[in-house]
């Protein structure tokens, strides 16, 4: 069954123009059809179309069926967004795919994106969602400034990946299942070791994520997938 992002829908029964188009004019969906439909923040609502037209469609509510998370904790990924925006765009689907509750993106020393357009990354959240049949759309945050970002309060695990030399474990071996865990990706040049040092002192923990070395939507992934394998339900 197909599944339809409906973010306002216990106030209002027409889907939004968008997923009225799509199940209208693409599924040739009809009056009586049965369809499941989501609104983003952990429910799934099974409903009938009651009336369509050209460009809106209208539903019943049959059943509300809240999502149960498949891992524990809430987990955050905090990455500098790459040059190219084919790769945060990547990142965002598959992390999305794999499952993960929130995203910020930061603005580091050598960052070389300064803007991000979260109209289009909230987009291929809402669409990744629907695709891997989740109730859940991820926060997604305004880009910060690092050093305004590292001094928040966040309770949990913090962890922060770098390149630099020196023994650090790997993410899979120190956290801990069931708490709550904030982990930072640096941008292609890496964080300074400025950057790396006030982390430490804000109480983030550094770690490796494996030998390899990766590109910044490939930790960050790597990391996403870790913190979700170990708090699998």
């Amino acid at each position: 069954m197909h599944l339809f992002y409906t973010p306002d829908i216990l106030q209002d029964n027409e889907l939004p123009e968008e997923e009225a188009l799509h199940c209208i004019r693409v599924l040739r969906l009809s009056a009586g059809d049965e369809v499941m439909l989501t609104d983003g923040k952990g429910s799934f609502y099974k409903a009938t179309i009651s009336a369509c037209s050209n460009k809106r469609c209208l539903v019943n509510i049959v059943e509300c069926i809240p999502e149960e998370k498949s891992w524990l904790g809430h987990l955050h990924l905090a990455m500098a967004p790459t040059k190219n925006m084919d790769r945060i765009e990547w990142f965002a689907e598959k992390a999305t795919e794999i499952g993960f509750d929130e995203l910020s993106f930061l603005n580091c020393r050598y960052s070389e994106r300064k803007v991000v357009k979260n109209e289009r990354i909230e987009k291929i959240l809402v669409s990744a969602v629907k695709q891997s049949l989740k109730a859940s759309v991820p926060i997604l945050n305004e880009m910060t400034d690092f050093q305004r970002f590292i001094t928040k309060d966040f309770e949990g695990q913090k962890f922060i990946a770098h390149c630099y030399p020196g023994e650090k474990p790997l993410l899979k071996d120190i956290i801990k299942r069931g708490e709550d865990a904030l982990v930072l990706i640096g941008p292609e040049g890496d964080f300074s070791e400025e950057e790396v040092e006030k982390a430490i002192q804000a109480g983030f923990q550094p770690i490796s994520l494996g030998r390899s070395r990766l590109r910044t939507e490939t930790a960050a992934l790597v990391a996403c997938h870790i913190m979700n394998l170990i708090n699998q339900l």
